[in-house]
């Protein structure tokens, strides 16, 4: 069994705690032990949406399985805002000494900031705060406009909703993907987005199956869109023969592994096209040799990407 520990700051965002904590009650419904603590510095915590909420002030004993989560709460600026005691940042700094994971959703960035957590480790946080937190943390790499990043057992991730896409991936990576699809599905979210999207982009589609191998593939067609992907390299991230992969594909999607990699390379090459690159730059940029291809798939039905 695995205690989901929220560490509740004053101010709160309600997603950002609703959020993750969903993921993992779902989880838990599904039989996978997790339980779920909220703690704080007082026991009654005002959110930034007015409803307050209870949390215990003493901190339950976690092992290294454990996992603590510092939701966001309402900060047009980082600095004097998230009121957090040199003790609760100990406690940050212990569980992660000894082995545990931390992760933080949107303003919970700057709560493992003062805890020294992300010195010498990449992390992001929502896009309107990225360079104030760049300016606090001077030794921390920020990854701008992604959803979440993942360096050494510090988790970090987007503003508000991307609070469920972190919980989601940690689930996969624990329990596999085909489970985070399930509790996707169960939550109605439309997709199981990757920590590389952009913060501002629509979710892949295509993602709300429970075949784990369709999405290992689909995680390599993500990841490399742009390159030639042959079906036998495929197949063996499958870990099953070609036609076995073509068959749960097109299940699982309704897609050959080649139609989707074109949709995610006509969604990416619109994208650059509508910040003002030339037809052939973008074709070319999303992996066709020239602008032919991408001329014929724009030119489909229904083919516009939002």
């Amino acid at each position: 069994m695995s205690r989901i520990v929220f560490l509740l700051i004053p101010g709160l965002h309600l997603l950002d705690l609703a959020g993750p904590a969903q993921v993992f009650s779902t989880a838990g419904d599904l039989g996978y032990g997790y339980t779920l603590t909220h703690v704080a510095e007082q026991e009654e915590v005002p959110t930034a949406q007015g409803l307050g909420v209870r949390a215990e002030t003493v901190w339950p004993e976690l092992d290294p399985a454990d996992l603590i989560v510092v939701p966001g709460w309402r900060a047009p600026v980082l600095g004097g805002t998230g009121p957090l005691t040199e003790a609760t940042a100990a406690r940050l700094r212990a569980h992660h000494l000894a082995g545990g994971m931390v992760a933080s959703v949107c303003a919970g960035a700057d709560a493992l900031g003062r805890a020294g957590l992300l010195d010498g480790r990449r992390c992001t946080t929502h896009h309107e705060l990225q360079d104030e937190l760049a300016h606090r943390y001077p030794k921390a790499t920020v990854v701008r406009d992604v959803l979440y990043v993942v360096d050494d057992r510090v988790v970090t991730s987007a503003g508000i909703a991307s609070g469920i896409d972190l919980a989601l991936h940690l689930v996969a990576t624990r329990h596999g993907p085909g489970i985070a699809a399930r509790i996707a599905r169960s939550m109605v979210v439309y997709a199981r987005r990757n920590g590389d999207e952009r913060q501002s982009s629509a979710m892949l589609r295509h993602r709300s199956h429970l075949s784990d191998a369709v999405h290992r593939i689909q995680d390599v067609i993500d990841a490399r869109f742009a390159e030639r992907l042959p079906l036998t390299e495929l197949s063996r991230a499958a870990e099953c023969s070609e036609r076995t992969l073509t068959r749960l594909f097109a299940q699982a999607t309704g897609l050959t592994p080649l139609r989707y990699q074109q949709l995610l390379r006509l969604e990416r090459a619109e994208h650059l096209i509508g910040q003002g690159t030339a037809v052939e730059t973008a074709a070319r940029a999303v992996g066709f040799e020239d602008a032919r291809m991408l001329r014929r798939l724009r030119a489909r039905p229904g083919a516009a990407v939002a």
